[in-house]
């Protein structure tokens, strides 16, 4: 899990339950993507909402979920600095 801290103390990541992010202080969440189906049954990761590509598709959810947030954590930098535009 990695944690992008910014200069005014805001921590910004990838929700998991890893760790208990509620310790850090008060939680505000916003979605990053949306995996959904497709018509033809596979699955897309869209990043659109950070303003990343549409992923897939993929044969299984858990690999979408899996790309997805192998490419949220390498861009989290970017997101962080999106949010606080």
């Amino acid at each position: 899990m990695k944690i992008l801290f910014l200069p005014d103390g805001t921590a910004v990541t990838v929700y998991t339950e890893t760790l208990e992010l509620s310790d850090l202080g008060r939680l505000e969440h916003r979605r990053a993507s949306h995996v959904e189906p497709t018509a033809a049954g596979e699955w897309i990761a869209d990043l659109s909402p950070v303003g990343g590509p549409t992923l897939g598709p993929f044969g299984r959810r858990s690999e979408a979920l899996a790309e997805e947030g192998r490419w949220l954590e390498s861009h989290l930098e970017g997101i962080a600095e999106d949010s606080c535009s």
